[in-house]
């Protein structure tokens, strides 16, 4: 079943307000904080949707307080495509879906960057598949969408701040909108 926005709106208000794991935010506050620091560089309404809507695998199922803890990889940036497909193309898409494999290609070729993780994302790091090789890091930049999916996930990382004020989530939908698919025409009400 496909989401729609208000399915969206109503999935962060049920679940939104449950702790991001190991950080001092909601899941709710890293969505808004990821999307606002998306919008100040510029970016793209695609791309600032998929900050938004990043981590909302972790929203659509239940795995408990800190999967990876247990030793388990919850695939949360494959878990909400399904849902997503029939709202947003591929530049919404491939950044949600590469943006884990972007923190792999970051530590191995940004000096400090894995050191900087959280104990967290360290785990997930490991249960994701590690640190890239060199060839698996050149093979992932040429992917289309690669470059936006790194900064997407330079953002991810940065939006952890408790407290932080952001535009509401309204205002980031409104963006939502504007690079959704555009309802079927002559569909019967």
């Amino acid at each position: 079943m496909a989401l729609t926005l208000p399915d969206i709106e109503q999935l962060f208000a049920q679940r939104g307000a449950e702790q991001y794991t190991g950080e001092p935010v909601t899941q709710l506050a890293h969505a808004l904080q990821t999307a606002a620091l998306g919008e100040a560089e510029g970016a793209s309404d695609a791309l600032v949707t998929a900050a938004l809507l990043h981590d909302l695998g972790h929203l659509l199922h239940e795995l408990g307080d800190t999967p990876t803890a247990r030793g388990i990889d919850d695939l949360h940036q494959y878990r909400a495509l399904p849902f997503l497909r029939g709202l947003f193309a591929e530049p919404v898409l491939g950044a949600i879906r590469l943006h884990v494999d972007a923190k792999r290609y970051l530590c191995a070729t940004r000096p400090g960057y894995l050191a900087a993780l959280s104990d967290d994302s360290k785990r997930s790091l490991a249960l994701q598949g590690g640190v890239f090789t060199p060839a698996e890091a050149a093979a992932f930049m040429a992917q289309a969408g690669a470059d936006g999916a790194v900064r997407l996930r330079i953002w991810d990382d940065q939006a952890k701040t408790a407290g932080l004020a952001t535009p509401p989530l309204a205002h980031f939908l409104a963006r939502a909108a504007r690079c959704a698919h555009a309802p079927p025409t002559g569909a019967a009400a």
